[in-house]
């Protein structure tokens, strides 16, 4: 039995345009006329509501297994759905054991049965002494693989350093699969710390200064003469200084496989505007000025940066710190999937922006780097029933309810946001409509 959904706004590749989305046995038929649906299509007035892709989150830190108890399949597959998003793509650090052989892949695939209310996938790790495993994870449905070029923050999950990495970088590109580059290199940081041993680190002003610009713009300068060389898809992962997009710019121009994504806290928040003590804003590469933002934006609009992710990176809220308010002691990470969508569309509406533009950034461009174009990421014919129905109108104010994450924790606690997911549904089926999800998790796995 078919399915119409009735929209005035239905985000197509074409553009956006009124009409009815038709779904089929978890599959979209097609974009058509209200006049073209079938007689007997069941019909569903989706009223003022935009309809759009599912989003596609390609940074996300599920942790599980190992530390589920910072987050967990079910809990972010959850805040996931009430954000607007049916697939992610699980980073392979901070679970336990990392996801750097085909037997921990095999362990995270486990603890995710009957546990996703979305449909998942993960990245490989290319860390110190793994190049053995790139291609066997490959072969064993990995999408792609992480790399840390400084010391990620967790034992279990090495950096790389270039030898190291090189070593890797002939099966990388064989596989044909993206390497994903946490772009900062410790000679700056090292040094800027050490200019700070005697510094206030309650200070947003010091953890800034510890982290510089330059930090960035050596790894990326590095990964781009890496990649010239090599000839593998490169993905500069949370961009955070605007510095860089000159020359991600040129190397666009001259033809690499290169992508690059930013995340919301950098476009939402501003240096000069987060308070001492303040650790719930401490992520790393760090939250930079309100010039070096408004940057950021230019680099989304003119195409330099791809896409937008939220790189949720969620812990114990005892982990942040907020006792002490110490940066050099809290950990570094922002949960936001629940949030992500109605915090872009609330921002880039005072910039031009169009939900083409958010649909491009969260759903398309993510789905493309993934490799699963060709079931997610926009509303076309053979592609998975995948959708949102998203009221651009509405205000919210973001409170302890709206989070369902594991620790309900954020930053953006109290602030007034435009846009609210009223339905996510997968492969035709909701999910999550009108805050209560489905009872039964019916994500699973997305491959090749």
């Amino acid at each position: 039995m078919a399915h119409a959904f009735l929209s005035k706004r239905i985000v197509t590749p074409q553009g956006t345009q009124p009409g009815a989305l038709l779904v089929e046995d978890g599959t979209i038929r097609a974009v058509c006329r209200p006049s073209e649906v079938p007689a007997d299509a069941i019909i569903h007035d989706c009223g003022n509501d935009a309809l759009l892709p599912g989003l596609v989150d390609t940074h996300v830190h599920i942790n599980q297994p190992g530390r589920t108890e910072w987050e967990g399949f079910r809990t972010a597959t959850r805040a996931a759905a009430a954000g607007g998003y049916t697939t992610l793509i699980d980073m392979p650090l901070n679970c336990l054991p990392e996801t750097t052989t085909v037997a921990a892949l095999e362990q995270k695939r486990n603890a995710a049965k009957g546990e996703c209310f979305i449909d998942w996938a993960t990245w490989g790790g290319a860390v110190a002494n793994n190049q053995q495993q790139i291609l066997p994870l490959a072969d064993a449905g990995v999408l792609g693989f992480k790399c840390f070029l400084i010391y990620p923050g967790c034992d279990g999950f090495t950096m790389i350093d270039q030898q190291q990495l090189e070593a890797a970088l002939p099966s990388i590109a064989q596989s044909g699969l993206p390497l994903l580059v946490h772009a900062e290199l410790a000679g700056p940081i090292d040094a800027a710390t050490q200019r700070l041993a005697n510094a206030d680190w309650r200070r947003y002003e010091t953890y800034l200064a510890s982290r510089p610009d330059e930090a960035e713009l050596q790894a990326i300068r590095l990964m781009i003469r890496l990649c010239r060389q090599y000839s593998f898809r490169l993905h500069i992962v949370h961009l955070s200084t605007a510095l860089a997009l000159s020359e991600l710019k040129a190397a666009r121009r001259e033809g690499l496989p290169l992508t690059v994504e930013t995340c919301p806290h950098y476009l939402h928040f501003a240096a000069e505007d987060i308070p001492d003590g303040a650790t719930l804003l401490k992520c790393a590469p760090p939250i930079r000025s309100k010039e070096n933002q408004r940057a950021l934006w230019r680099g989304l609009h003119d195409g330099t940066i791809d896409m937008i992710v939220t790189d949720h990176s969620p812990c114990p809220p005892a982990m942040k710190r907020i006792d002490t308010g110490r940066f050099d002691q809290a950990w570094g990470g922002i949960a936001s999937l629940p949030l992500a969508l109605s915090i872009i569309h609330t921002d880039s509406s005072h910039r031009g922006g169009t939900l083409e533009d958010i649909t491009r950034w969260m759903s398309t461009a993510p789905a493309a780097l993934a490799g699963l174009a060709h079931r997610a990421g926009s509303l076309q014919s053979g592609r998975d029933a995948n959708f949102i129905l998203f009221d651009t109108e509405t205000e919210f104010t973001v409170t302890l309810d709206k989070l369902h994450y594991r620790h309900t924790i954020s930053p953006y606690m109290g602030e007034t946001l435009r846009g609210v997911v009223k339905a996510t549904y997968l492969r035709g089926e909701p999910v999550y409509r009108n805050g209560i999800f489905a009872s039964t998790p019916s994500g699973r796995e997305v491959k090749l």
